[in-house]
């Protein structure tokens, strides 16, 4: 089985996992038009998302697939694959509505700040804690500032900001708890108490999400905000170019899934590590501003407090990872 246990190389998987989460909304950015709305690039995200567990599972496990598994452990990441994929429709539905540079910051913000505080009172937590929750308090100022900016940006664009808001305040609360889920079922000298490797417990979160999918996304479909999609429209609407953008986006979030379990067995403690990992929104809030410029309609003195935004995300980042 490959797995990491050098401090730093852990940390450095943490940091690619935080790239890649923070990333692949850039396939729905490159894909998102009028015939082709989010919930039919959704099908090809989770195609690349279920393949690339697949992948790490059959590379990186040693051989021994489905070796030490009980339905005990198996039920753990199931579940979390479940409430990750009722979130993460609420996230791509906020990212389609508002943009990568609010969809993030404030849904991943959330799920970032619970996921430290779900994972500090179940794992422990032996850091300098004085850091870590001043690194809490950062992220909540840069979601609030989010908040504000784009209440700026849809009031000088006459429409509502609620939905965008709300979509992402709703993915936030699961994100906070999948993650911790999936460790759950992993074995003991994983950080887990079940019996699973972590490739295991990664490919099972991986098929619950594949799964539930195909109940959770036609709901969406027919209830989108974007308009109303069917299956019709996936089959007749869509290129190559365009599924494949698509798989690519499951690949880039899968990837980093499995790169951040690969140190499951290195001393970095779960709260910074899940802090690391999960810091995606200052990732996509950067991709969201400064290259598809999300906010170059907003009214003059919007961008202060969008920078604010960056900045205490960035402060966040630095002092919770050395908090550790």
């Amino acid at each position: 089985m490959v797995l990491v246990t050098n401090v730093a190389l852990a940390m450095v998987c943490c940091i690619y996992c935080c790239i890649c989460w923070g990333s692949w909304a850039n396939t729905q950015k490159l894909v998102q038009k009028k015939e082709w709305k989010s919930f039919l690039f959704y099908w090809d995200y989770i195609a690349g998302f279920f393949l690339t567990a697949i992948l790490g599972l059959l590379l990186f496990n040693g051989g021994h697939l489905f070796e030490n598994i009980t339905w005990q452990s198996v039920l753990w990441p199931l579940l979390g694959g479940l409430i990750w994929n009722f979130s993460n429709i609420f996230l791509t539905a906020a990212n389609g509505v508002a943009g990568m540079a609010v969809g993030f910051p404030i849904g991943g913000g959330l799920g970032w700040v619970g996921g430290i505080i779900f994972n500090y009172f179940s794992s422990g937590f032996t850091g300098n804690k004085a850091m870590l929750w001043i690194g809490v308090v950062l992220a909540i100022a840069a979601m609030v500032l989010c908040g504000v900016s784009y209440n700026k940006l849809a009031g000088s664009q006459k429409k509502s900001p609620k939905a965008g808001i709300i979509f992402a305040l709703i993915s936030g609360i699961g994100f906070a708890f999948f993650y911790g889920l999936v460790v759950k079922g992993t074995a003991p000298s994983f950080g887990g108490a079940g019996t699973l490797s972590p490739y295991q417990a990664v490919f099972f979160f991986a098929l619950a999400v594949l799964v539930s999918t195909f109940f959770l996304c036609p709901v969406a479909m027919s209830h989108s905000v974007e308009g109303k999609t069917t299956m019709k429209d996936y089959f007749t609407k869509g290129d190559a170019r365009t599924h494949l953008i698509g798989m690519l986006g499951g690949f880039i979030w899968m990837s980093g899934m499995v790169i951040s379990f690969m140190s499951a067995q290195a001393p970095v403690n779960k709260a910074v590590s899940y802090a690391l990992s999960n810091a995606s929104p200052l990732i996509a809030m950067i991709w969201g501003v400064l290259i598809w410029r999300e906010f170059k309609e907003a009214p003059k003195g919007t961008m202060k407090y969008v920078y604010a935004m960056f900045l205490c995300f960035l402060a966040a980042l630095v002092i919770i990872a050395a908090s550790n």
